[in-house]
């Protein structure tokens, strides 16, 4: 390890690194200039697919199509890799009539999934082939045939499976990209296959489902003296009080109005609510998008907002921890 790492020349591990990224790229260049018809062909197949798309590779090609599987399968077409070996072994079960088959191979003459195109074709299955030979026996034996040909790989030895797998990749995104376009998926259609990430907390939590509700609210009428009021604001710690008038929110008291306050010199004792409160409170409804109450609270740079229900009364209120706490910002 030490002669080797005594012989390691950076500048020619930098050039190798671009020279990588060159060899790709041309690569990606050459792949998109061969798009034909027979992509249409491909994402009309699988529109028209009545059940799953069942994806297949051996080796680097299998890697790649567990990753567009689940590419596919976020974003609108329900999809799962079967491995070629393990389906002549009993796992062709989970291929069923209605399903479409998307077979990678860049040689197209890999011997575990050639064995299993009979099995396919009685099945009834119709299948789209990713290979760099358009002439092999997989590419024969499908009704589309989707070229990830490349001229050379990026390995200096011309072996490992590099520039040809980028190319793989690239194009099933590109299948991914247009069925998604074609089925009208969207942020929210996104957002339910992804639950537990930050889109799916963004875009599906609802402000009803963080904010604070009944005795948590730190609400005074219009007449409540300022020292009263001052310990419904300590007692419920949320920063403010909101006075609130036939349920509805007539206006609101903060800390920061009370330092303003303080340093007016007025008799506190003497001061009711309605008298030191703010007008027109800004507030979101209790079915709005979390996140849009986060954005309202940034664009006015405060920490707290009411909530309403859709005849204007007082249900609730969000502070800025509790969208800390659902991780929405």
């Amino acid at each position: 390890m030490k002669t080797l790492a005594a012989s390691f020349d950076p500048a020619r591990a930098l050039h190798l690194a671009r020279q990588t990224f060159d060899i790709e790229a041309a690569a990606l260049a050459a792949v998109r200039d061969r798009l034909d018809g027979d992509f249409g062909h491909a994402v009309k197949a699988v529109l028209q697919t009545t059940g799953r798309v069942v994806v297949m590779g051996m080796g680097k090609s299998g890697h790649v199509g567990r990753k567009i599987a689940a590419t596919l399968a976020s974003t609108g077409t329900p999809a799962f890799f079967v491995h070629p070996a393990e389906a002549s072994h009993g796992d062709l079960g989970m291929v069923q009539p209605g399903d479409l088959l998307l077979a990678i191979s860049n040689s197209g003459e890999s011997e575990e999934i050639n064995a299993i195109l009979p099995a396919v074709r009685r099945l009834g299955v119709p299948m789209i082939a990713i290979t760099g030979r358009p002439q092999s026996t997989l590419a024969r034996h499908a009704e589309v045939t989707l070229s990830c040909a490349v001229d050379q790989e990026a390995c200096p030895l011309n072996l490992a499976p590099t520039a040809s797998t980028t190319a793989q990749m690239a194009l099933g995104d590109a299948l991914a990209v247009a069925l998604l376009d074609a089925r009208g998926f969207r942020e929210h259609d996104f957002a339910r296959s992804h639950p537990g990430g930050a889109l799916g907390r963004k875009l599906l939590m609802h402000v009803h489902d963080l904010m604070r509700t009944g005795d948590a609210l730190p609400c005074v009428a219009p007449d409540t003296g300022f020292i009263d009021m001052m310990h419904v604001m300590t007692d419920k710690g949320l920063g403010f009080a909101v006075v609130v008038q036939d349920d509805r929110p007539a206006g609101i008291f903060t800390d920061g109005d009370l330092r303003r306050l303080l340093e007016t010199g007025a008799d506190l004792r003497a001061l009711k609510a309605s008298e030191v409160m703010h007008r027109g409170p800004k507030h979101v409804r209790a079915d709005a998008l979390a996140v849009d109450a986060a954005d309202l609270m940034e664009r006015h740079r405060i920490t707290s907002v009411l909530v309403v229900d859709g005849q204007g009364a007082l249900v609730g209120a969000l502070n800025t921890n509790d969208l800390l706490r659902a991780k929405v910002i």
